[in-house]
């Protein structure tokens, strides 16, 4: 079952934090989330699922920034949301996908438990001019049915900011960025 509007409302402090909120934002069954103004693009060719793939990171300007087709840009929500005893989802809005922009390639399911910002992967179908602060996503709740254990992930819990794919820990727990202390997220600090 999704949980409606008022049920979002209701649960607000609770099972449920948007940080911040607007009551503006509320739909009949979901919330719209923003767009942050940070966006990175990576600088790899060829991406690696083992390593640690370098990134740009981008400043969206008020006056807009233009996503060209075949190129994946990860950004991030304005909101940090966390979830308790539901599962969260994320999903574009509908009037973003008719502008052919995704904003999920494929992530959009939240686990219960789940605490930070949301991480968009966006890609184009043709160029298109996005703007920080617009209403670019749409989270929603399901209910949870049986026993469950919390989501606790080193990776994605608690995260601050945009997170490229940190998959090249499960695949290369002792590879060479495993004790790199200089080396966080595709950046040197």
């Amino acid at each position: 079952m999704i949980l409606s509007g008022e049920e979002i409302t209701k649960n607000l402090g609770t099972k449920i934090v948007i940080d911040p909120y607007d009551p503006q934002k509320l739909n009949p069954n979901s919330y719209n989330l923003t767009l942050h103004n940070e966006i990175l693009t990576y600088e790899e060719v060829v991406l690696d699922m083992r390593k640690s793939n370098r990134v740009r990171r981008m400043i969206i300007p008020e006056s807009g920034l233009v996503l060209e087709p075949n190129r994946l840009y990860l950004a991030r929500t304005v909101e940090r949301t966390e979830t308790h005893d539901l599962v969260p989802m994320m999903d574009g809005r509908s009037s973003v996908g008719r502008l052919g922009l995704f904003v999920h390639v494929t992530a959009g399911f939240g686990d219960v438990g789940f605490c930070g910002y949301w991480t968009l992967e966006m890609f184009a179908i043709q160029p298109v001019r996005i703007y920080p602060n617009v209403e670019i996503c749409q989270i929603f709740y399901h209910q949870i049915v049986g026993d469950y254990v919390e989501y606790q992930s080193e990776k994605y819990q608690n995260n601050h900011g945009i997170q490229p794919s940190l998959l090249y820990k499960e695949l290369n727990p002792d590879g060479e960025y495993a004790d790199d202390p200089q080396l966080e997220f595709g950046f040197r600090k």
